[in-house]
């Protein structure tokens, strides 16, 4: 698929369908959608980043559906799917096959460069806007099923200005360190 290779695609009740045999074996071989009943359904993220780039031609009946407009019914299904979209973006410009992630809070499973098809994701990125709070319980367990499975826990997180910020996160364990601290008074300071 290069860059002025089109696509047509069309809005089915809430799924973005592919049905060109020829298109469906390059989208996934790229790593995009999933395979049912001999069509490929888009995520909402990936049909948004087709749409960005202007590959995809997206038609519900005769009416053509732009990126604004279908931004607009994905985030009447789903909050978080901006958020969602600029990792995803971010992450296909640099290179990577992503993913819809598996539980654990995560929003994505990334593949390495040149890894899709021939091993599993080595990540799974989970995003979070600037500012917004995660309790440290839930993180710690997100953090330690992921590492359990093999992979790697990062937190996508985007600026007040769209830019992603990528954080690789590991277990920590602290110890009580109480006896550093026996016969410590105040009245030493």
């Amino acid at each position: 698929m290069d860059d002025s290779t089109q696509i047509f695609g069309k809005l089915d009740s809430e799924q973005v369908i592919i049905d060109d045999s020829e298109t469906i074996l390059e989208l996934e071989l790229k790593g995009f959608g999933e395979k049912e009943n001999g069509v490929l359904i888009l995520r909402s993220f990936e049909t948004l980043y087709l749409l960005y780039t202007k590959k995809l031609c997206l038609k519900k009946s005769k009416k053509e559906i732009d990126f604004d407009s279908f931004m607009n019914i994905c985030q009447n299904e789903d909050p978080e799917i901006l958020t969602k979209f600029l990792i995803y973006r971010d992450l296909r410009t640099r290179g990577y096959v992503v993913k819809d992630g598996f539980g654990f809070g995560s929003d994505f499973r990334v593949y390495e460069r040149g890894h899709y098809g021939d091993k599993g994701a080595k990540f799974l990125i989970f995003g979070l806007n600037e500012g917004q709070s995660e309790k440290i319980n839930s993180l710690q367990k997100k953090i330690q099923q992921i590492t359990q499975m093999g992979k790697e826990p990062i937190i996508g997180v985007i600026e007040r200005r769209g830019e992603v910020i990528y954080y690789k996160i590991n277990k920590m364990n602290f110890f009580d360190n109480t006896s550093k601290f026996d016969g410590f008074s105040t009245s030493n300071l």
